[in-house]
């Protein structure tokens, strides 16, 4: 009896559905509607001759079928598009130079530029980290091609990638932050940053007294003045180190705005390396930020 040939598309509707946490979610990250990508899901069940989901009070989980086939599916895929990046990717050369601020330097962006290196290795991608406000200054100017910013999505060349909510940032374990007969003691970029503006504006409007307790240009300086209790911050909670923690209303402290992040281009995106590394850029932010909608110092 010969195998049936396991339809790609439903196989990575599938690792969708995982990874966004719901058919819904994984129908509008694939651009398909939810009853096409149940319509896949049968036919998956159909020619394995097994359920892949069951109920769960009123969540759908996986079978101890559909956790292997997920499996098998994340290495069929993985090997999918290996072959076909490694044969695209092979005509591709150039340089890129790509500008990115700290907040994405340390989680899921080195490894979407990795992954862009194996599937394109005749490209140099040249990676510069700085400030939001110097990378766009260094874009105008010439000498970045790509970059990667907040707050900036007022500017012409922005393409929206998602919303993130700025968030109070504390040690791990902090209890009561704001004391009627306490000055709150913050840690905050040098000026100008607009994180520290909205902060502190926050704070003034609700009349909570503050000062620039620890002062810093380096976000990783700026996380362990935060770890060490020597004031707490405002960033977007990406990525937190383990040493901190997210702070809210209950801690005493106002709400705060969100904040775009984009992606600027050059003026004249010719080359098709950047036009490969802008769409995985886009791809893989839109992957790993994606819960908090498509649409920094």
């Amino acid at each position: 009896m010969s195998l049936p040939n396991l339809d790609m598309d439903a196989l990575r509707s599938l690792v969708a559905i995982l990874h966004m946490g719901g058919l819904a979610r994984a129908a509008e990250r694939i651009g398909r509607s939810p009853s096409a990508v149940s319509q896949q899901m049968r036919k998956l069940e159909l020619q394995l001759g097994e359920p892949l989901f069951r109920k769960q009070g009123r969540r759908v989980v996986l079978t101890e079928a559909g956790d292997r086939v997920h499996a098998y599916a994340r290495r069929i895929l993985e090997l999918n598009d290996e072959a076909v990046h490694a044969v695209r990717g092979a005509a591709v050369d150039g340089v890129v130079r790509f500008g990115l601020p700290g907040d994405f330097a340390e989680s899921w962006l080195p490894a979407a530029l990795g992954q862009f290196r194996k599937a394109y290795p005749a490209v140099r991608v040249d990676v510069l980290v700085e400030p939001n406000r110097l990378l766009l200054e260094r874009l105008d100017r010439g000498e970045l091609d790509l970059v990667l910013a907040m707050n900036q999505g007022g500017r012409a060349d922005a393409q929206r990638l998602a919303t993130l909510p700025m968030t109070w940032i504390g040690p791990a374990g902090t209890g009561e932050v704001v004391r009627p007969d306490a000055v709150l003691d913050l840690a905050l970029y040098q000026p100008p940053c607009f994180f520290r503006l909205a902060g502190t504006a926050a704070l003034d409007r609700a009349g909570i007294a503050w000062r620039p307790a620890f002062v810093t240009a380096s976000l990783q300086s700026l996380w362990a003045g935060v770890a060490a209790g020597l004031g707490i911050t405002v960033r977007t909670g990406t990525d937190l180190p383990a040493a901190l923690m997210r702070l809210d209303e209950r801690h005493g402290l106002p709400s705060l705005p969100g904040v775009d992040l984009c992606l600027h281009a050059a003026s004249d995106p010719s080359s098709a390396a950047l036009t490969r590394l802008r769409q995985v850029v886009v791809e893989q932010a839109r992957t790993h930020l994606g819960r908090s909608g498509p649409r920094g110092k």
